[in-house]
C-alpha cells in the first residue's frame, strides 16, 4: 500500500506534546484559530472529532478549543464527539458549534435562533470584565454567524456578556474553567479576538510558551531521518518559492546529496525563475539539480481548457507523470518531497478528515493519484506561511527568497483565464515582471502578501498609435494578510497605479485595458482560479 493510500507523510513529526488541541467541527476558519495560538507561543493541533481522545493521550494538552462548523447538534448526523473531552481536567473553550455542542451536553439546551440568528459584525456588551473578558471593550465588534442559539445554559454557567439578539454570546463555568462564544474571536473582524484568545491560553489555562518555529529545524530534520532512513533518496519539485525551498533546505540537511531536487519548467513561471532556482540552489547550496524543460507537454495537455479546475487537475497530473518519469533515474527513490502547508490542506481536503467546505484543489493536494507508488516527505504539513519564514531564515536562505511573495503551484496558468496559449503567456509574464519591478523598487512590497497581474480573456476597444485596437484586460492585484487564510485589497500610491498602467499599455502587446481588483477574501480568493 502507498503513502497517498495510507496518509503517511513527511509530517509524521507531530510535534512537541502540550499546548493546546483544537477540535475541528468543520470551521472553515478552524486553521485560523491555530494560527492565532500559535501566536501567542504556545504549540496549536487540530483533530477531528472522532480522534479527539486518541490525540489527546498522545499530546496531552493544556487546553481544549472547540471549533465552530456549518452543523446543528441536533440533526442526527451532526459531528460527534466523545463527551470524556469534558472530563480531562483541563480548560475548554467553545467557539459556536463548540459552545452549542459543550451546552448540549453539559445539560443545556440548543434551538433554532429564529429571530435571534446574527450573522456578521455585532457590537458585544461586556457584562463582566473580569478574568476572561479582561481587556476587552464593551461595545466591541465581534463576528457573528450562527442559526442556532442556546437557549439554556448548563447549570453552572453565568453570562459574561451578550448582543442585542444573542443574551448568551460570551458564557463561562469558571470552577470547570469552560468558556463559550457564540462568535468568532479567530477572525481579524473581531476587534479583540486576540485578547479573548490571549486570556484564555495563557491566563485561563497557563500554557507553556514555548512554541519558536524559528527552533524547531532540528525536530523537522530529524523526522525526515526517521522517515526516509539510511538509504531512502527523495525526489523534490523545487519551484523557487518559499514553501519547497525551505523543504528542499529541510531534508537536504537531513539526508545530504541523497536528495535529488527537479525543478519542472512548465512553461508557466514568471521571468527570470528558472535561472534563479539554478544558481542559488545548483551553484550556491550545490543540491542535486535537474532541469526539466517540460513546457511543451505541459501546455500541450492545457490547449484549449478553460476550466479553472480542471487546469489544475491537469498540471497536477503532468507534473506527478514527469516526477515519476525522472525517479526512474534514481534506484532508491521512494519518496516524493512537498512544500506543503496547512493553508493547502485546509482550502482543498476537509480538515484532517473534518466537514470543512472544499474551496479549491491545489496541485500538490489534490492531483496526486492513487497509484503513486512513492511515500509523501511534507516536512511543513504542519505549518503556516511565516513560520515557514522564519524557518527559512534559521537555515540561512536569503531574504530575496525567505521573503518573496507566495507564487501558486499552477504558476501563470491560474492568473491567465481562459485558454492558455503562448502568448497569451508572454503578454501575462511581461505585465507580471513590471508589476514586480515598480513594486519591489519602490519598496512597496513590504506591505503586501502579494501583488500580481492577471489576463482576462475579456477583448476592450481602445487606440493605439492613432489606429483603434482590440484587445484583452489586465487586471492588477495587490492584497495584505498574515497566513493567507483571509486578505484585504490594498491601494498602491496613484503615481505608481499611473505608472504601471501606462508601462504595461505601452511595452506589452496584447492589453488595451488596465483594471483594478479591490475584493477582499472573503468573499473572493486572493488568486482568480
Amino acid at each position: 500500500m502507498t503513502a497517498s493510500q495510507t496518509g503517511r507523510t513527511g509530517g509524521a513529526d507531530q510535534g512537541p506534546s502540550g499546548g493546546v488541541l483544537i477540535v475541528d467541527f468543520g470551521a472553515q476558519y478552524c486553521q485560523l484559530i491555530a494560527r492565532r495560538v500559535r501566536e501567542l507561543g504556545v504549540y496549536s493541533r487540530i483533530t477531528v472529532p472522532e480522534r479527539a481522545m486518541f490525540t489527546f493521550a498522545a499530546m496531552r494538552p493544556q487546553a481544549v478549543i472547540l471549533s465552530g462548523g456549518p452543523r446543528s447538534v441536533y440533526e442526527h448526523d451532526a459531528p460527534k464527539l466523545d463527551r470524556a473531552i469534558l472530563e480531562q481536567g483541563v480548560p475548554v473553550l467553545g467557539i459556536c458549534y463548540g459552545l452549542q455542542w459543550m451546552a448540549q451536553n453539559l445539560g443545556g439546551e440548543v434551538t433554532p435562533a429564529q429571530s435571534g440568528a446574527e450573522y456578521g459584525r455585532t457590537e458585544l456588551q461586556v457584562v463582566d470584565g473580569r478574568g476572561f473578558l479582561q481587556g476587552v471593550r464593551d461595545g466591541g465588534i465581534v463576528w457573528m454567524s450562527h442559526g442556532d442559539k442556546v437557549s439554556k445554559l448548563p447549570q453552572g454557567f453565568e453570562v459574561l456578556g451578550k448582543s442585542e439578539p444573542c443574551p448568551f454570546a460570551v458564557v463561562a463555568d469558571m470552577k470547570r474553567k469552560f468558556i463559550g462564544l457564540q462568535f468568532h474571536p479567530e477572525v481579524a473582524h473581531t476587534v479583540d479576538g486576540q485578547q479573548m484568545l490571549n486570556n484564555f491560553v495563557l491566563s485561563v489555562a497557563k500554557c507553556s510558551t514555548d512554541w519558536d518555529p524559528g527552533h524547531i529545524v532540528d525536530r523537522k530534520v530529524q523526522a525526515v531521518r526517521e522517515l526516509v532512513g539510511e538509504t531512502g533518496e527523495v525526489v523534490l519539485g523545487l519551484s523557487g518559492g518559499v514553501d519547497s525551498s525551505v523543504a528542499a533546505a529541510i531534508v537536504h540537511k537531513a539526508i545530504g546529496s541523497r536528495l535529488h531536487c527537479v525543478f519542472v519548467d512548465n512553461g508557466l513561471l514568471r521571468q527570470g525563475e528558472r535561472d534563479g532556482v539554478e544558481e542559488l540552489f545548483g551553484r550556491d547550496w550545490h543540491m542535486d539539480l535537474k532541469v526539466v524543460d517540460a513546457s511543451d507537454r505541459f501546455l500541450g495537455e492545457l490547449q484549449g481548457v478553460t476550466d479553472p479546475e480542471q487546469k489544475r487537475k491537469i498540471i497536477g497530473k503532468v507534473f506527478v507523470d514527469v516526477f515519476k518519469h525522472e525517479a526512474k533515474s534514481y534506484r532508491n527513490a521512494k519518496f516524493l518531497g512537498q512544500g506543503t502547508l496547512y493553508p493547502d490542506v485546509i482550502e482543498s481536503v476537509a480538515a484532517h478528515g473534518g466537514a470543512t467546505s472544499t474551496i479549491k484543489s491545489h496541485h500538490n493536494v489534490g492531483g496526486l493519484p492513487k497509484d503513486l507508488d512513492m511515500q509523501l516527505v511534507e516536512p511543513l504539513r504542519d505549518l503556516f506561511k511565516d513560520e515557514v519564514r522564519a524557518i527559512g531564515r534559521q537555515m540561512g536562505l536569503p531574504s530575496s527568497l525567505v521573503d518573496r511573495q507566495p507564487f501558486p503551484g499552477p504558476g501563470l496558468a491560474v492568473r491567465c483565464l481562459g485558454e492558455i496559449t503562448r502568448d497569451r503567456l508572454r503578454a501575462l509574464r511581461e505585465a507580471d515582471a513590471i508589476v514586480r519591478f515598480e513594486v519591489e523598487s519602490k519598496g512597496l512590497h513590504k506591505n503586501l502578501w502579494q501583488y500580481f497581474a492577471v489576463h482576462l480573456p475579456v477583448k476592450s476597444v481602445g487606440v493605439k498609435g492613432d489606429a483603434r485596437v482590440y484587445e484583452e484586460v489586465c487586471v492588477l492585484r495587490m492584497v495584505s494578510s498574515v497566513d493567507a487564510m483571509t486578505a484585504d485589497w490594498e491601494l498602491l500610491p496613484v503615481d505608481v497605479l499611473r505608472r504601471l498602467s501606462t508601462r504595461i499599455l505601452n511595452e506589452v502587446k496584447g492589453f488595451s485595458r488596465v483594471c483594478l481588483d479591490i475584493s477582499s477574501k472573503p468573499p473572493a480568493t486572493i488568486e482568480w482560479e
